[in-house]
């Protein structure tokens, strides 16, 4: 996670401490536990510790553990839903200075996030035939072949890998001096699959926080001429709109686990989004549709870039 990020979630995570403990705290005025200062807030002036009373229920602690693992606490249950069938109404309420009642948009993002590579990781991990490859020298893989098929491969890799490292090594036209180090990563990658997707499934997880400047940038444009519209509801709208795209995405690789046909509900996705920036900016029907196009061209060139870039990276750190 990059510096800002960090600090968003550093920030956003010490608001909700100091929720939780006011929460929790002795009356104004009652001795601290531990110096016996009169307490003046959640916390004692006098010696830092938090001003709490620890009697209670075996229930409660445990229901305060889940919160403080979790982050979350009754807001869930009134953001969730919100989010998925009254998106517009969620942002713009969040936008209007009604925030108390709703998860932070920034930590939703990251849940999201987080629920999108754990299910896609269960889903690769569950589909062995279609994303379990393996190099031809693998034991398992070499076990299938007779020696004649092991010495036609041998012969067929040598030439193939031989024309791969080649064409792409032209294909991105590298200097005199870095195209020994192409030529080498991509005979490594073909001789080593895995660790190149290991490289891509690491940094992915970083470029994807790129996604969300990314929105909010393709979106200043098309709002550049809508009065007392700024970059920051645009940020406020991607999060929420990511969010809801990740945990779609994440509700399609566990059901794709065991039923057929999951995938169709990605057709939720642009309806979502239709309804969130109708109910968000207050456009029309023809406005948010080709507004929409336009995002969707924007989008798709946006992660073309980022995909090819995480190739290129994956490449070049692989072992």
């Amino acid at each position: 996670m990059d510096a800002p990020a960090l600090d968003a979630a550093t920030a956003d995570a010490i608001t909700g401490e100091i929720g939780r403990a006011s929460k929790h705290a002795l009356p104004i005025g009652a001795p601290c536990p531990n110096c016996g200062a009169p307490l003046q807030g959640a916390w004692c002036h006098a010696c830092g510790q938090k001003g709490e009373e620890y009697h209670r229920s075996i229930w409660h602690l445990i229901a305060e553990a889940f919160e403080g693992l979790t982050h979350v606490d009754g807001r869930v249950w009134k953001t969730l839903p919100r989010l998925v069938v009254k998106p517009g109404q969620l942002t713009r309420d969040y936008l209007d200075g009604h925030r108390a009642s709703q998860i932070p948009p920034f930590r939703l993002f990251l849940v999201a996030l987080l629920l999108v590579f754990f299910a896609g990781g269960l889903s690769v991990s569950a589909n062995p035939v279609n994303f379990n490859l393996r190099p031809i020298n693998d034991p398992k893989a070499l076990s299938t072949l007779s020696v004649k098929d092991r010495a036609d491969v041998d012969a067929a890799m040598k030439q193939i890998r031989a024309a791969s490292a080649e064409k792409a090594v032209a294909a991105v036209r590298p200097a005199a001096g870095s195209r020994a180090f192409w030529v080498g990563r991509v005979r490594n990658a073909l001789d080593n699959p895995e660790s190149v997707f290991a490289a891509m499934e690491q940094w992915g997880h970083r470029l994807a926080f790129l996604m969300l400047p990314i929105a909010a940038l393709l979106l200043a444009p098309l709002f550049a001429f809508r009065k007392g519209v700024y970059l920051f509801d645009h940020l406020i709208f991607s999060m929420h709109s990511l969010s809801f795209q990740g945990l779609l995405l994440t509700l399609i690789f566990l059901l794709g686990l065991g039923v057929s046909g999951a995938w169709w509900l990605v057709v939720l996705a642009p309806a979502h989004l239709f309804v969130h920036m109708r109910g968000t900016y207050g456009t029309g029907v023809f406005g948010t549709l080709s507004r929409m196009f336009v995002l969707f061209i924007g989008s798709t060139v946006a992660v073309s870039v980022l995909l090819a870039g995480l190739i290129v990276i994956g490449l070049a750190s692989a072992h």
